[in-house]
């Protein structure tokens, strides 16, 4: 079956999360050289660093999911600015090389989340919302399904995904939930996950956040290898930057963030080796330069896109 938007699904329109931010941060005077998309998606992002690009800038958008590749592709395919491909951050120098060459790359944004329409298509399995297979990969082409990795796991490997990737307390007893719950029957479905998981969760009284929330955040991370595809991704994305350009990252949980924030301070501070002599060398230097601090959708932005609340954005520039 083809992955992706059904006929006749309702899907609610993507709206690109602190856009201006983003584009403020990355689109410094009036620049040549090449941008980079590293996460399409429905093209917002994309959208907006053509609007403020230089006349002789081009932009590379890339997106592991084949659905946003087509949609690019019919949105923007047309634009000589932009090339268009598949692939995720993995292989984000890669791409660079092939398409830019040796051009230099002004900036790198990043976006971390997932798009409206993946969470709002049942099809995809990224929500329990409504009913609808057990996929939740970014790209259905590659890998395991949540539904397939489920089916085979050990109990411990799924209490530790749980515990890791959700920070979810009641880890174990989920494990032991949905493997005994496969016995019955195969688990297919985000809705019998679901249910599952709050059958086993003690009573959540007073709460608003449905109990399979962390558990599912958990699977989607292990299933797309979510922060081990990231940490790659800086690093490439860092290493393809010309000096000046820059990268902006969006993240939309605390694993994300800490990870971004990790990164970009490490890069931003001298080999703790040579600190405070007068005569560094050149690879003991700051390789980045952090650009002003965390910034969060205010309140304008919320009320017109309320999963914007837990976006943040982090920005460093190469020296």
């Amino acid at each position: 079956m083809r992955q992706g938007i059904p006929s006749g699904a309702p899907v609610t329109a993507h709206r690109p999360v602190l856009l201006d931010a983003a584009l403020a941060a990355l689109v410094v005077g009036d620049c040549e050289g090449w941008f980079v998309d590293a996460t399409y998606g429905r093209g917002g992002h994309s959208r907006g660093l053509l609007e403020r690009m230089g006349a002789k800038a081009r932009l590379l958008a890339l997106d592991q999911d084949p659905e946003a590749v087509r949609h690019g592709q019919d949105s923007l395919g047309g634009d000589p600015r932009v090339v268009i491909r598949h692939g995720n951050f993995e292989s984000l120098a890669s791409h660079v090389r092939t398409v830019a060459g040796d051009a230099p790359v002004r900036g790198v944004l990043m976006d971390l989340g997932v798009s409206s329409p993946q969470l709002d298509t049942a099809d995809r399995g990224f929500s329990f919302q409504a009913d609808g297979p057990l996929d939740m990969r970014m790209d259905p082409t590659r890998g395991d399904s949540a539904a397939e990795w489920l089916a085979d796991a050990a109990e411990d490997e799924i209490a530790r995904v749980l515990w890791r990737y959700g920070e979810e307390r009641h880890g174990r007893r989920i494990a032991r939930a949905i493997c005994r719950a496969r016995v019955e029957a195969p688990i297919l479905t985000t809705g019998r996950l679901a249910s599952v998981i709050a059958a086993a969760v003690p009573g959540r009284a007073g709460t608003r956040r449905h109990p399979a929330t962390r558990s599912f955040q958990a699977v989607r991370i292990h299933v797309n290898r979510e922060l081990e595809v990231l940490d790659r991704g800086l690093e490439q994305a860092v290493a393809v930057l010309a000096p000046g350009g820059r990268l902006a990252v969006i993240s939309f949980h605390s694993l994300e963030d800490r990870a971004v924030k990790r990164y970009l301070r490490r890069l931003s501070e001298p080999d703790p080796v040579y600190r405070g002599l007068p005569d560094m060398p050149a690879h003991a230097r700051p390789t980045l330069r952090l650009v002003g601090r965390a910034q969060r959708a205010d309140d304008a932005e919320l009320a017109a896109n309320p999963r914007a609340r837990s976006a943040t954005l982090r920005v460093a520039e190469k020296c």
